[in-house]
């Protein structure tokens, strides 16, 4: 009886794959769905490699805000990276079997890079903030010594609190079913296919979720009150127009991922709402990752003048 028992309990334990069941309801249009999709990952890469290679080749745009940018546009590469070829060949095949321990890794990677990102976008906001509010001090806080700690801080503010709570739940019981009802292993559907109680391992995603979100959006709010307040008070209007353009873009950018993240993981009950998190996702992974680049580079004066220089310098050399 005893060693039924313990074969029972290592059976539940030991779950070999998940199954990503996608969008089966729109799954006749699958090829469609493949093209357009793949067409969106292209444009986003690129877009995000274009950025970085601008900023790189270009002296007049090696500035903190820039390679802020940069830095930003590189994990969201390797952040999209994560998710959307799994996405991809769902569309073509239709449910696609992933390993355990592929499956978490892809959560952990997924939730590391996307707080890393939101960090970034706190830290581009005190740049800002700097930058037009502080004039004098920024050349001397905003030194490349300190734009490299602060990107490696949120490197490390993301790993150490996204690896605790994947860690607890791949320790906790998979007993069946194993069809994920998502595009990819997030969090959220991983909570409801767990056979043990969970509802600690919730609220720890929950409070991380709300800290996360909250902290970046409190220094944004504070950053750009500071920063509006600044520039009503320029004398001209081309200092302001110019200074608004700047901040705008970042702003876009930040509702968007605020958008979907919020209705995605602040809640406490996780098994919640599973369906509709799949399309807030698609905003979070696909829309978002393609609009940036497109945000940041045409409404960037100065991006637009390096793209005319590094155009003009290809002529030069056909």
């Amino acid at each position: 009886m005893e060693k039924s028992v313990m074969e029972d309990a290592r059976n539940q334990t030991e779950v070999q794959e998940f199954t990503l069941e996608g969008f089966p309801s729109v799954q006749h249009l699958g090829k469609v769905l493949f093209l357009v999709h793949l067409l969106a990952y292209l444009a986003s890469i690129m877009g995000n490699i274009l950025i970085i290679t601008i900023t790189w080749a270009d002296h007049h745009l090696q500035t903190p805000m820039y390679f802020f940018l940069s830095s930003f546009s590189f994990f969201e590469c390797c952040f999209i990276t994560t998710v959307i070829p799994k996405l991809l060949a769902i569309f073509l095949s239709g449910r696609q079997s992933i390993s355990f321990a592929a499956c978490f890794t892809q959560a952990f990677v997924f939730l590391f890079l996307g707080t890393t990102l939101f960090f970034l976008m706190a830290v581009l906001s005190l740049d800002r903030y700097l930058a037009i509010c502080k004039p004098l001090y920024y050349p001397t806080i905003m030194n490349p010594r300190m734009c490299f700690l602060l990107v490696t801080a949120c490197l490390a503010l993301g790993f150490v609190l996204m690896v605790v709570p994947i860690i607890i739940l791949s320790q906790s019981s998979f007993c069946g079913p194993h069809v994920i009802p998502h595009f990819f292993c997030d969090f959220g559907p991983l909570i409801h296919l767990s056979c043990s109680d969970t509802r600690s391992t919730e609220m720890l995603a929950f409070v991380l979720a709300l800290f996360v979100l909250l902290t970046s959006l409190i220094i944004t709010i504070i950053a750009y009150s500071n920063i509006v307040v600044t520039i009503v008070g320029l004398p001209s209007a081309k200092e302001r127009q110019k200074a608004f353009s700047t901040c705008s873009s970042h702003l876009i950018v930040l509702s968007l991922m605020y958008g979907s993240c919020v209705f995605i993981y602040v809640k406490p009950k996780q098994r919640n709402r599973m369906d509709s998190n799949r399309e807030a996702a698609l905003v979070n992974t696909v829309v978002t990752p393609l609009l940036n680049p497109v945000i940041y580079t045409l409404r960037n004066k100065q991006v637009h003048q390096a793209l005319r220089d590094a155009l003009s310098r290809v002529r030069l050399q056909k």
